[in-house]
């Protein structure tokens, strides 16, 4: 099944936070969400993205936000969420491609997340141990991803404040 994958708008906001509620199970990652919504340091326009069915239903959502190492600007993605009835079925894999897309398209030079070692290298993820990266979490959880041939930065990721890291 293919999935419509486009920017957030308005009228998704309750749906995102279901979404992320369902997929958790808790509401640290829409609590999240809604606070980095309202964090301008943190929020960049087009980089929350939502796939839908074909009849517009939300099932799907990947944010992707600011944050730094050392004093350049990269971005960090997660949370990544899909209701239960459609995990599985590629809707994850759709919003990230979307995102990343996206990202590159804004000229966006670095991606990094902590996740599942099993699922994100097949998008290109890498240890950021490999490139002198770590973080308030660190360890194999901790992932990059160059978007283009720009240097990738040493350092220690910031989180913005809204995080609580």
């Amino acid at each position: 099944m293919s999935w419509i994958t486009r920017a957030e708008t308005a009228a998704d906001v309750a749906a995102i936070r279901e979404v992320n509620l369902l997929a958790f199970g808790k509401t640290y990652e829409p609590d999240l969400v809604e606070a980095l919504r309202s964090d301008s340091s943190a929020w960049l326009p087009g980089l929350s993205i939502v796939a839908t069915t074909g009849d517009g239903q939300v099932v799907g959502h990947v944010l992707l936000s600011r944050c730094t190492i050392g004093e350049t600007p990269v971005l960090s993605l997660g949370p990544v969420a899909v209701l239960p009835a459609y995990q599985g079925q590629g809707v994850g894999s759709a919003v990230i491609l979307a995102g990343l897309a996206e990202a590159r398209r804004q000229g966006e030079h670095l991606v990094i997340l902590v996740g599942h070692l099993d699922y994100y290298p097949r998008f290109g993820f890498r240890p950021a141990s490999d490139f002198g990266i770590d973080g308030p979490i660190s360890g194999p959880h901790l992932m990059v991803l160059p978007l283009d041939d720009h240097p990738v930065p040493a350092g220690t990721i910031r989180y913005p404040l809204t995080w609580g890291l």
